[in-house]
């Protein structure tokens, strides 16, 4: 992954979930992301830039927020995120 807006999302984009499935965050090769929370859509949404193995977030109402992938899993402030398997 690399800073780069459309080469870095890349390496992240797809749809990242907590284990229990409550938190789902949804990273877009458009640099926006949207995260549901429970039955609650669209809880949070934003941009977000890659740099290196970093994301840093900038949600619409204006707080920030980073998170950074370690072996294949999303460490978002407190969350743990993994990314989503995709249905045959």
């Amino acid at each position: 992954m690399t800073g780069d807006t459309e080469k870095g999302h890349a390496g992240v984009v797809g749809m990242w979930v907590t284990a229990d499935g409550h938190i789902r965050q949804e990273l877009r090769a458009d640099g926006r992301y949207d995260e549901a929370r429970g039955n609650r859509r669209s809880a949070y949404t934003g941009r977000y830039t890659v740099t290196g193995s970093h994301i840093d977030y900038v949600d619409d109402s204006g707080f920030t927020a980073t998170g950074d992938i370690r072996c294949g899993v999303l460490y978002h402030e407190h969350l743990v995120l993994h990314r989503e398997e995709k249905q045959a």
